[in-house]
């Protein structure tokens, strides 16, 4: 089988610090390739992929100010399509742009909706010549047709178990108003606890006005947008991983993550959460500030051996490469 995936070019792929969609990308690009599928990988031209790599952009528009992302994503899209009719299926990752070129796409085509950003691109979606996968079954649009929710995977390898995390709080991802970074430092301050805060500063006036002037570098410490190979020792380290996000999120990877090195999330009760969260297993779901404060104190209650074993069993690459090429043979045949 041959399968052409068609990968974001915000960041390379797999991203060196942000860039959840490439990270999903690469994990099934190497994934399939391992598998013995025949893989080309449409990304920026300094992607590290075992898969054949194709493109056309040298690298990611968020990493370079001389890169215009809503030129070279078309360029980048209009290349792959051109060669479409070389391959068994397209598997899109790019959200809605290809949707609207889907009619020339010359093989049968897969989209991950890895969230919308917007209901403004749904004509995209509606009019699309073009199969749907959810990344959970709270994202998806009413008005559309899905195939399967497959839930985003991790590299287990590099996340490994923490019998024994600190009484630190850990806030991992982007730093906006919707994952709720202020609120985390007020949930941590209720609970007398550190909050150790990782991710890049995707909203730069939100983080001068309530987020910077509390950081004292020892009640609140923020260590910056933090690496693949970084990550699996700071989320292993904490007693818990707040997560209280004002959006209905589609997934939330560092979720994941963190349950897998044993610990537990205190997530608010919106978008997947109640999908991925397992309640009294690998976290607490909550609602407020102030239930948020109480389940940081009974947070050691949770077993994190049962907690890592959960998200390792629910959250594989593995699995999710699995279902995908599942899907690729039901489409395919």
């Amino acid at each position: 089988m041959k399968v052409a995936l068609l990968g974001p070019i915000a960041w390379r792929t797999p991203p060196l610090h942000y860039g959840p969609w490439e990270l999903i990308t690469s994990l099934l690009a190497e994934g399939l390739t391992e598998r013995g599928v025949e893989v080309t990988l449409f990304a920026t031209l300094d992607s590290v992929t075992k898969a054949t790599l194709d493109g056309v952009v040298p690298a990611g528009y968020e990493e370079n100010d001389g890169i215009d992302g809503r030129v070279w994503e078309a360029i980048h899209v209009s290349h792959a399509l051109e060669r479409s009719g070389e391959f068994d299926l397209v598997h899109n990752h790019l959200d809605w742009l290809p949707l609207a070129f889907s009619a020339h796409c010359r093989a049968p085509m897969l989209t991950t909706v890895h969230g919308f950003s917007g209901r403004n691109i749904l004509p995209a979606y509606r009019k699309a010549k073009s199969l749907f996968v959810s990344i959970s079954d709270s994202d998806r649009a009413a008005d559309l047709d899905y195939l399967a929710t497959v839930h985003h995977g991790v590299d287990l390898s590099g996340l490994p178990f923490h019998p024994d995390g600190g009484d630190d709080l850990i806030l991992f991802g982007r730093i906006h108003p919707d994952k709720g970074t202020d609120l985390a430092i007020e949930i941590a301050r209720r609970a007398g606890r550190r909050l150790i805060i990782c991710g890049i500063v995707q909203d730069r006036a939100f983080f001068e006005a309530a987020v910077e002037p509390l950081i004292d570098g020892d009640s609140v410490v923020y260590l910056g947008s933090v690496g693949p190979d970084e990550r699996g020792t700071i989320l292993g380290s904490g007693a818990a991983l707040l997560h209280p996000i004002r959006f209905a999120e589609p997934f939330g990877l560092s979720v994941v993550e963190s349950m897998a090195c044993g610990t537990p999330v205190i997530a608010y009760r919106r978008g997947s959460m109640p999908e991925v969260v397992d309640e009294g297993v690998t976290g607490r779901l909550v609602s407020s500030v102030e239930e948020a404060a109480a389940a940081v104190a009974d947070i050691s209650r949770l077993d994190r051996a049962a907690c890592s074993a959960r998200a390792r069993e629910r959250f594989s690459a593995d699995r999710m490469v699995d279902q995908y090429l599942a899907i690729y043979r039901e489409i395919a045949i």
